[in-house]
């Protein structure tokens, strides 16, 4: 497994310089009414880990047990005493949560990655606000189209949610699935971003990856 920054880059400012090894850059920040956390390190202004609170987990701490458990080093580095309140990655945030829709598309981000992992979360970053794939659609879209069970996989793995936009791949017969976030704010990202109205007839026992 492998950490490119390189390959999964937006077109953009990468952000402001800082030194390796420094404490990672984090800001929170309310989108569609609930904290979205967002973590990047300030060297190359990569974005490595993002994820909303959840009443069972109101600080985000999963969040940086998941980057621990995929990226040790990177983890080890801690976070910085302070928030960043202003800057490239909390301003487009900013501009999403204000409905400038496609703010997040122009952040580099950057997570370990396996081959086809890679190629998932790129084509992810593919489909546009306002718009809704199957996973399907979505191994199509990243090369494989055999490959339904490992793109749903690609989506359950994705440690960048909301930059790197998992929300937007629901069910073949148009419900919601699941989301590790909560099935509502989901629905609230979709809405947000004015996608198609989408089934919820069947949410009561979604699947664990599609």
């Amino acid at each position: 497994m492998t950490t490119s920054a390189d390959t999964l880059h937006a077109p953009g400012n990468p952000g402001a310089p800082g030194n390796p090894g420094a404490p990672l850059a984090h800001a929170t920040i309310d989108v569609v009414g609930h904290p979205f956390r967002v973590i990047w390190t300030p060297e190359d202004g990569a974005v490595r880990a993002a994820g909303f609170a959840t009443p069972e987990d109101p600080q985000a701490e999963s969040l940086l047990a998941r980057l621990d458990a995929l990226d040790p080093a990177l983890a080890a580095r801690g976070l910085a005493a302070d928030p960043a309140t202003e800057g490239p990655i909390v301003d487009a945030v900013r501009a999403y949560a204000a409905g400038e829709l496609d703010a997040l598309d122009r952040l580099p981000v950057a997570q370990p990655e396996t081959p086809f992992r890679g190629e998932v979360w790129r084509a992810l970053r593919g489909v546009a606000a306002g718009t809704a794939v199957t996973y399907t659609e979505l191994a199509a879209r990243a090369g494989r189209p055999s490959a339904v069970r490992a793109a749903a996989s690609g989506c359950a793995t994705n440690l960048v949610a909301l930059i790197v936009p998992c929300h937007r791949i629901v069910r073949t017969d148009g419900g919601l699935g699941g989301y590790l976030f909560g099935v509502d704010v989901k629905e609230r990202l979709l809405a947000h971003e004015g996608a198609a109205k989408i089934n919820l007839s069947d949410e009561r026992n979604p699947p664990k990856l599609w």
